[in-house]
């Protein structure tokens, strides 16, 4: 009975690393922000500790009502759904988004929103390059148009020599925000880390369902091991990221040694009332065994903060993405190829028609 539960931050296998936002915090305050992806595990840390630093607005920018309800309800004590910064919108529409701008003209954007659940994604790869690819081009072409002084695009260590959807198009959106970078209209940067513990989906929220529910937990394969942060962690990186990024950049906290999820596993297992099996049911296709946080022609500095490292990302222009070609067989392996573009060949910035054809 002395023995108090596992948290996130016992499963971490470091010491949490404590940012101090407070110091650098400052451009948040008395300025126009607006977060993408409101409702979510990121989205929603992101706008409660960004409330405190007292904006002169905050727009929560969110398609699911019932998480902007619920985000409101965090931060407010109450949820009456009346307030004009409170948005229900999706990325994908680009004339939505230039009206949201248009509107609420944001000095600083942080885009939170994706699809981010690598098995889905690797089956329906036209959805992922929709939200993740497509909407990013929205909300950074909106932000060029309402003159957005600091974008902060939020990666994954997924997009590191990407080898799935998930990987693929967050890649690509590191890559048109570093092309939107090239402009003299802001400061456009993406920030890079792993698998957030307790999030919506993770694995430590799916491994505590299966256990409640007398097991088994399912394991892809006993060695796989991932970088975890807590989510806290991850919002002061992101909330870091807009004070000392630089144009063009990839932002990536030093997220210490690999933790492998067998170990989670069993850690929670060990605190169950009764045996509970594990399961290993083998990589899914685009599973990493291990995953990274730099690519191999990636090379990481370190400037300004000793457990931030900034590494430059090659820019692409929209013209060189896709369009929506739901019965295109080789969708994946296009995605695959447009990561790894020469930047030379692409232009500065997209031409107008290059993403209004997508209707």
């Amino acid at each position: 009975s002395d023995i108090r539960p596992v948290t996130p931050a016992d499963l971490l296998g470091r010491h949490e690393i404590d940012t101090d936002v407070d110091s650098i915090a400052g451009y948040l305050t008395g300025r126009r922000v607006l977060v993408t992806g409101a409702g979510g595990s990121i989205g929603s840390e992101l706008c409660r500790q960004i409330y405190r630093f007292a904006p002169a607005s905050l727009v929560m920018l969110e398609r699911d009502e019932s998480a902007l309800h619920a985000v409101q309800l965090s931060i407010e004590g109450r949820a009456m759904l009346d307030d004009r910064n409170l948005v229900v919108a999706d990325i994908r529409d680009r004339q939505r988004m230039e009206q949201v701008f248009a509107e609420h003209r944001p000095e600083v954007v942080f885009h939170a929103a994706a699809l981010k659940h690598l098995p889905l994604l690797e089956m329906h790869p036209t959805e992922a390059l929709k939200t993740n690819v497509w909407g990013t081009i929205a909300l950074l072409e909106a932000a060029v148009d309402n003159g957005v002084e600091r974008f902060v695009n939020i990666s994954t260590d997924k997009a590191a020599d990407p080898t799935s959807v998930l990987g693929y198009t967050k890649r690509i959106a590191e890559r048109l925000t570093a092309d939107y970078a090239r402009g003299d209209q802001g400061t456009y940067l993406s920030v890079r880390f792993g698998n957030v513990l307790g999030s919506r989906g993770s694995v430590l929220t799916a491994f505590k369902a299966q256990i409640e529910a007398g097991g088994p937990v399912t394991v892809t394969d006993p060695d796989v091991t991932r970088y975890f942060m807590t989510v806290e962690e991850a919002v002061q990186l992101v909330i870091q990221a807009g004070a000392v990024g630089r144009d063009g950049e990839a932002l990536v906290l030093d997220m210490g040694t690999p933790v492998r999820i067998d170990d989670v596993a069993r850690r929670l297992i060990s605190e169950a009332d009764r045996p509970i099996e594990i399961v290993y049911t083998g990589l899914r296709p685009g599973e990493k065994l291990h995953e990274i946080l730099f690519g191999a022609d990636e090379i990481g500095e370190r400037p300004i903060h000793p457990g931030i490292s900034h590494v430059r990302v090659p820019p692409l222009s929209p013209a060189q993405v896709p369009v929506y070609q739901f019965d295109r067989p080789d969708l994946i392996e296009e995605l695959a190829r447009v990561c790894t573009l020469d930047s030379d060949s692409a232009p500065s910035t997209a031409p107008p028609s290059a993403f209004r054809r997508t209707g």
